[in-house]
């Protein structure tokens, strides 16, 4: 269906599998339109609880392909304002998933493709893996994928990755926010299996609205409509058939029904 994915589903779990190794998965227009449209069609899909963002081959994402932002350079500011909602489009919809995402990150993301990890609820890395806001190198600036990894990372530590585009490597990506797990390379996907396990014991429903709570909730001062819109957001999933099939399971020591049976 998609000409620079390769989709596995299998026990809930969409692997998005970025399929351009030979140029390090890096973006171009067809990948951003197949990854929008992939994450619209997850995202309504039941079937699917889970979705990881991975890359094939020795890379995640190299961000922007060379040939893809040389014509830009030669294109006018109208056309490059189209490509450039089009890119900001495509980490919206991935970070506004109403299902909890992961990014796989094995190896190099750079640019956008740091900008993906970050708009992932939660990145597992190798040890190999290794990130950059590398935008000024080119001239550019990381300007799409600002707000993700400002979320991920802070004003503080973007000030200093998004003019220097040093590398981070694995350990520090850890430490600035960035990465929540880091794991040897032959460890990786044993490490996701257990973060999808840990999601697959929750109930969707509540894991979309746990995500909505968060854009509603975050830097924002508690004052007196904080206070009541959370009052409202739980007094309304309380009396929802999902919340009492957790209690009940709970009660009862059994899976709920929402767990995956194998």
């Amino acid at each position: 269906m998609y000409e620079t994915l390769e989709i596995v589903v299998e026990h809930g779990v969409a692997t998005v599998w970025m399929n351009r190794p030979d140029v390090h998965n890096a973006f171009n227009a067809q990948l951003i339109a197949d990854i929008t449209a992939a994450c619209r069609a997850l995202d309504a899909d039941d079937a699917v609880r889970v979705v990881v963002l991975a890359g094939r081959g020795k890379s995640f994402s190299a961000g922007a392909d060379l040939n893809w932002m040389k014509a830009a350079g030669e294109a006018s500011v109208e056309e490059n304002l189209a490509d450039a909602r089009k890119l900001a489009g495509m980490l919206r919809t991935l970070a506004e998933m109403r299902k909890p995402t992961i990014a796989r990150v094995q190896g190099a993301a750079l640019g956008g493709g740091m900008g993906l990890a970050s708009a992932c609820d939660i990145c597992v890395a190798s040890d190999k893996a290794v990130f950059a806001t590398s935008e000024v190198k080119f001239g550019i600036i990381p300007s799409a994928i600002s707000p993700y990894v400002i979320r991920a990372i802070g004003e503080r530590q973007s000030c200093r990755y998004f003019q220097t585009a040093e590398r981070i490597d694995a350990s520090s990506a850890k430490e600035v926010g960035l990465a929540h797990e880091v794991t040897a390379a032959e460890q990786l996907d044993a490490k996701i299996a257990e973060v999808v396990a840990a999601l697959l014991a929750g109930g969707p429903k509540a894991q979309a609205a746990a995500k909505d709570l968060i854009r509603a909730v975050a830097n924002r001062p508690v004052d007196d409509a904080v206070v009541e819109d959370t009052s409202r957001r739980i007094a309304d999933l309380r009396v929802t058939p999902e919340a009492k099939e957790g209690l009940d399971a709970f009660l009862a020591k059994r899976p709920a029904a929402w767990v995956p049976q194998r």
